[in-house]
């Protein structure tokens, strides 16, 4: 075998001629006059690669409004949390409740909660 044969000059190619015929298919339809049908492919392709980036950043939007992040009203643990959710406080274990971006004690209805005032005690001398 000849070390020097036309087998230097070789090139891969094999990825390129599907994209060209995939363009010059593209082409042809444009030129017959299907060219709605060379946009809806495009269109189609472009929402494909758009779809998953505008997700991503409405996601983010989303989560930077509706995450929460504060403290326990019983134990002050800190803790994060989605607006209008219900969940347990994994310190204290006080049923918890998120609303307008604070965290609040969930209590059944009829229940009074009140929260107890310290006074300094004065001694009145008669």
């Amino acid at each position: 075998m000849n070390p020097y044969s036309t087998k230097l000059l070789q090139l891969n190619l094999s990825g390129v001629g599907f994209w060209l015929t995939f363009l010059g298919i593209l082409w042809l339809l444009g030129a017959v006059g299907l060219g709605w049908l060379v946009n809806s492919v495009l269109i189609l392709l472009g929402l494909i690669f758009i779809a998953p980036v505008l997700a991503f950043f409405g996601f983010r939007w989303w989560l930077q409004r509706n995450l929460v992040q504060g403290e326990c009203p019983i134990c002050q643990f800190e803790l994060t949390g989605l607006n209008r959710t219900q969940f347990q406080c994994p310190n204290c274990q006080e049923s918890l409740k998120v609303e307008s971006g604070q965290f609040v004690r969930l209590t059944p209805p009829g229940t009074i909660d009140v929260q107890a005032v310290e006074v300094t005690a004065q001694r009145l001398e008669d």
